[in-house]
């Protein structure tokens, strides 16, 4: 059994209380999220709480801008909701986890009551895909695209070799709506045999609070799961937001924000390749809204970094990572400009 690593931390913990006053570089949610137009559209759908959800218009919003029929998509309170689902409604006789990689699925499967294997990648490659690492006979693998924390994204078809007839194939996309272009999205592939791709609004749209996400997958497997699933499990306004967050306006102010979050992270990076001398690597080339860095020290620095102000996540509570291991937001130039500063003092100080 697997049991050093906290699986059930995430970056959320850093900002929680004492933290709440820190600059949030732990969680990868965009800033200044939800925005207004989003607001407004959620206050308008609260004059119909009185009634039961009917998610069939948003079912068919993100049906249609996939390409997909409804019976392709099942709506749930958020990502991490589908993890659960799959791992109490599928048979699983072996499952596999792709890791480093966020660590819900991996938890549900084990409290589901699964043995779960784990093929990690590896820093020095990158951590690239190695297909050749995964069983023949696992029936369930999961991997994320692009995968967080490390920044990856892997070539849809690399991912999409590892389909096999009797294997359950699931690919969180949740950050890949952050990717100019959904390049390397398998999202609305039909030719991909027990594929089942995972979707979030939370990261782009900054709705973490409202609980809203989806999966694509075979009209058989979303019936399964929907089996599994309470009565109404996702709320008004939250199929409000999902119906509304696949329009063209939005579609189209995601992909401006993709290419933002690209600018902003090329100047993170740059920023970050400063501190080669002092040991920092930074894992490249990072394609998420987040980047993850591994230099000496990094506990130490995390802590400074606290009382400078600064909150970012900590690596070592994901499989394949240590304490060595920090993952950084992208924010805005402003923002970055004075963490960089502040890491600067947190470096000189944990040196000390």
């Amino acid at each position: 059994m697997h049991t050093e690593h906290d699986l059930r931390h995430h970056g959320d913990s850093e900002t929680r209380d004492e933290g709440s006053t820190l600059v949030d570089l732990a969680v990868n949610v965009r800033a200044d999220t939800p925005p207004a137009w989003l607001r407004e559209h959620l206050a308008r759908s609260l004059g119909g709480l009185a009634a039961y959800p009917d998610g069939r218009a948003a079912r068919a919003a993100v049906a249609a801008r996939h390409g997909l029929e409804a019976e392709r998509v099942l709506l749930t309170a958020g990502a991490a909701e589908a993890f659960v689902l799959l791992a109490r409604a599928l048979k699983v006789r072996q499952a596999v986890v792709v890791h480093p990689q966020f660590t819900e699925p991996e938890a549900a499967l084990r409290d589901a009551g699964h043995a779960v294997e784990r093929v990690l990648l590896r820093a020095e490659n990158g951590f690239r895909l190695d297909a050749a690492a995964v069983p023949e006979d696992a029936d369930l693998v999961v991997i994320g695209n692009p995968t967080n924390p490390t920044s990856v994204l892997h070539p849809a078809g690399s991912i999409a070799r590892l389909a096999r007839p009797g294997r359950t194939l699931v690919v969180d996309e949740a950050f890949m709506d952050a990717v100019p272009g959904e390049r390397e999205a398998l999202a609305g592939r039909r030719d991909v045999p027990g594929l089942v791709v995972l979707r979030s609004l939370t990261k782009t749209w900054g709705l973490a609070g409202l609980r809203i996400g989806y999966v694509l997958a075979a009209p058989e497997t979303v019936a399964e799961l929907e089996r599994a699933q309470p009565l109404w499990p996702v709320s008004t306004p939250a199929l409000a937001a999902a119906e509304a967050c696949m329009g063209a306006r939005a579609q189209a102010e995601a992909g401006h924000a993709a290419h933002r979050i690209a600018a902003d992270r090329a100047h993170l990076v740059a920023g970050l390749s400063e501190f080669a001398s002092d040991g920092l690597c930074v894992t490249e080339p990072a394609e998420g809204p987040f980047v993850l860095i591994r230099l000496p020290r990094a506990a130490a620095v995390r802590r400074h970094l606290r009382d400078l102000g600064f909150a970012v996540r900590r690596g070592d509570t994901f499989p394949g990572l240590d304490e060595e291991w920090l993952r950084i937001a992208v924010r805005d130039r402003g923002t970055v400009n004075r963490f960089l500063q502040a890491l600067d003092q947190a470096v000189t100080l944990a040196q000390g």
